[in-house]
């Protein structure tokens, strides 16, 4: 099944799942400069696979998606920032990172694929 529109694809779809809820658990939080900085490496994961998706190439595809994962890395980095700080439980840092870390992994498969139809 050919995919034919970024919305279908579910790492975009997952990244925008991790994107709202990490909007809404920094709407009032005070420490401004950590929220904007989590939350915009957030946006740039879904932004980068639909704007690479919509890419002439695979190889132009395929370079959006390797700056998406490493928007994902950024995210992960600041969750472990944030978990420091105090901004996360135990038990909110597990899931993002979890969450996260699929996402990254789903990036990486689908780079993969298509370095294989190259």
């Amino acid at each position: 099944m050919k995919v034919l529109k970024f919305e279908d694809l579910i790492v975009w779809q997952k990244s925008i799942v991790i994107t709202v809820k990490l909007y809404r658990h920094f709407e009032k939080h005070p420490d401004f400069g950590y929220s904007n900085q989590i939350r915009r490496a957030s946006v740039s994961i879904s932004n980068n696979i639909a704007e690479g998706f919509d890419r002439s190439t695979p190889k132009d595809f395929n370079r959006f998606l390797y700056i998406a994962k490493g928007s994902c890395s950024e995210v992960k980095s600041m969750l472990f920032l944030g978990f420091q700080l105090g901004y996360f439980s135990d038990l909110e840092m597990h899931q993002y990172f979890t969450e996260v870390d699929e996402i990254g992994k789903m990036l990486f498969g689908l780079s993969k694929s298509l370095d294989r139809k190259n």
